[in-house]
């Protein structure tokens, strides 16, 4: 059997796609059914202010596995190519890129420490052909998007499609991977990535009873109607009118609730191995999500200039060991993914070899009932690209290099984020400190090799190695230059 030793538990680590941290019932949203994710809950921790290091989906999976914050790891955008051979669409060559190559992910020392470590679902970060980061086990989407029948998949190494709607194909492979374990000695971790709720969202991509079911009976008043936001892309779906705002959220939410039912199949399987106790299961999402949220539909790329809403920086996290971490309990503190991989080696009591280089601390004491302690837990930081972001309980300061705009908001008057104070002379002293308190800080963990303020990243996508782009190809989806010229057409701000 796997492991049964209390010191060295199972993992299950769950990662959604674009799941905004208020899109469970168990976060307060009441018209979209989480039944499953609310059973995690009520028997673990939920963390109510918890953030993405990069609200885009393929730095902040790279910054959860290694600790690193993208100017660190050098994935700074969504990746467009490098997965497969098959990468010729957007500038992609079809060469194989392994983007954190070098690079050490807990699961490689989980690995080295005797864990056997599964993969199913969304990798997204280069070379999805080829086993990386210490796992055995490999059944994942060949790129990070796409449709939810037919999905482009990997198996032993080859590419095929996949005609179940991909997240139970997710699911399925993951139940097999546990299956597998049985009989073995080892403690094992398996990684459940799934693609949901990433669009697409119409009728044709999700089962039609909770499509129609929403469409029909929801009233979707859980999300604001706002105009919509000037700085909106026209690249991705959005909810322009009310019937299109209704067909979009239909599919989202139904989405999210198929992905609900496959979270509790696990959960079955895990109490019917006998395993549940002993497995510490961690569910969250990549990065936030706006569905019409401030008038935007996506996450940090929904706009250009690229945003750091609260709704796009924050993700929902649970994390559950019935009798061993505490049930039935919220965490307020401001925590990051990037504190993740130093917190689930501590768990299992392992040595961080990063641990000098990164900027995350442990939050395991609070997995243990106990208090944090001393640590950063009161603030949290995040970047996308030229876009970094410094916030506190009270106040959020974002700067845009190097040209701006940039915004201040003070969230104890204004949770929502509406009334940028930037201009207030009254309030420059606060921009000064908070902008050197940030600067600070990146000085402290940037690599100067693949700093993201010299990277032309506009959310269009990421081709190759940041730094080192191959030959004839641009390592972003952009040039440069459109920074500034949106930036100037936007208003001004500090010079960078």
């Amino acid at each position: 059997m796997p492991s049964l030793d209390p010191s060295r538990p199972n993992m299950l680590f769950i990662l959604t796609d674009d799941q905004g941290c208020w899109a469970m019932g168990c976060a307060g949203n009441g018209e979209l059914r989480t039944p499953d994710l609310d059973r995690l809950a009520r028997t673990g921790i939920r963390f109510t202010s918890f953030f993405c290091a990069s609200p885009v989906c393929s730095p902040a999976r790279a910054s959860i596995l290694t600790g690193r914050i993208p100017s660190q790891h050098g994935v700074h955008d969504w990746i467009r190519s490098g997965n497969v051979p098959s990468d010729t669409s957007w500038g992609g060559t079809g060469r194989l890129i392994e983007y954190l190559k070098g690079y050490t992910a807990y699961t490689d020392v989980l690995a080295a420490n005797g864990y056997a470590c599964g993969m199913s679902g969304k990798w997204h970060l280069g070379d999805s052909i080829h086993l990386q980061k210490g796992f055995t086990f490999w059944e994942v989407h060949s790129k990070g998007g796409g449709p939810y029948y037919n999905a482009p998949m990997v198996r032993e190494g080859k590419e095929y499609t996949e005609p179940r709607y991909v997240t139970d194909a997710i699911t399925d492979n993951a139940l097999r991977f546990l299956d597998e374990q049985v009989g073995l000695p080892k403690p094992f971790y398996l990684s459940v990535h799934y693609t949901a709720p990433h669009s697409p969202w119409d009728r044709e991509n999700h089962p039609r009873e909770l499509y129609d079911d929403y469409h029909k009976n929801c009233p979707f008043d859980s999300i604001s109607r706002e105009p919509m936001h000037p700085w909106q892309i026209n690249s991705a779906p959005y909810g322009f009118d009310e019937e299109s705002r209704r067909d979009i959220l239909s599919g989202y939410f139904a989405a999210v609730t198929a992905m609900d039912a496959n979270v509790g199949r696990l959960l079955d399987r895990l109490e019917a191995m006998g395993l549940r106790e002993n497995t510490l299961i961690v569910f969250t999402s990549d990065n936030g999500m706006n569905m019409g949220h401030h008038g935007i539909y996506g996450k940090g790329n929904g706009t250009f200039p690229l945003n750091m809403y609260d709704t796009s920086v924050k993700v929902p996290m649970i994390i559950s060991r019935p009798g061993r971490v505490p049930e039935e309990v919220t965490v307020e503190a401001l925590l990051s993914h990037y504190d993740l991989m130093p917190t689930l080696l501590e768990y299992v009591g392992m040595e961080n070899p990063e641990a000098a280089k990164l900027p995350g601390r442990s939050f395991a004491p609070l997995l243990h009932g106990k208090p944090l302690g001393e640590r950063e837990s009161v603030v949290v930081f995040d970047e996308y690209g030229p876009v970094r972001m410094i916030r506190t309980r009270e106040w959020k300061y974002v700067h845009r290099y190097p040209y701006g705009p940039h915004e201040l908001y003070h969230l104890t008057d204004d949770p929502d984020e509406r009334d940028n104070l930037l201009g207030k002379p009254e309030l420059q002293p606060k921009v000064q400190e908070m902008r050197a308190q940030l600067e600070e800080w990146f000085h402290r963990y940037v690599d100067p090799a693949v700093d993201g303020v010299r990277e032309g990243v506009t959310g269009k996508g990421q081709n190759a190695l940041a730094g080192i782009p191959g030959k004839g190809e641009k390592a972003f989806g952009n040039d440069w230059y459109h920074l500034k010229d949106r930036a100037e057409s936007t208003g001004p701000g500090i010079k960078g």
